[in-house]
């Protein structure tokens, strides 16, 4: 259902590096980019991608009031694993990794950038 979301950046080459890092703990990598965008996935056809930019208006990147992108942790343990190493990087805490209700475990972080990112395992059936 999802294609691909796009977060802006104010240094491309910082968030680059944070997002290399990060995802490459759920098995994704950069998959194509020019020079003001790069793509994230797993590389699966018409699996959903993160896109990484800076703005096309050429003006400072801001964070959405109320944006979030949900990255899935496999289990809580995943989401615990991509919380510390979010925070490794540089990310500040939004909310330690914990069971929010009885199917949703999330830790919520903001990257270097000041997007939130939310890990999440959700069991759901």
């Amino acid at each position: 259902m999802i294609g691909y979301v796009t977060i802006g950046s104010n240094d491309l080459d910082k968030a680059c590096a944070f997002y290399d890092a990060l995802l490459a703990e759920v098995g994704a990598k950069q998959l194509m980019g020019m020079d003001r965008i790069k793509f994230y996935g797993t590389g699966k056809e018409n699996a959903a991608m993160i896109a990484v930019c800076t703005p096309y208006d050429e003006k400072p990147q801001a964070c959405g009031n109320g944006n979030m992108i949900a990255i899935p942790g496999g289990s809580r343990e995943g989401v615990d694993k991509l919380y510390a190493k979010a925070i490794e990087l540089g990310a500040t805490d939004e909310g330690p990794p914990g069971e929010r209700m009885p199917i949703f475990y999330g830790g919520y972080v903001r990257d270097l950038d000041g997007n939130k990112l939310c890990f999440f395992d959700m069991k759901t059936g």
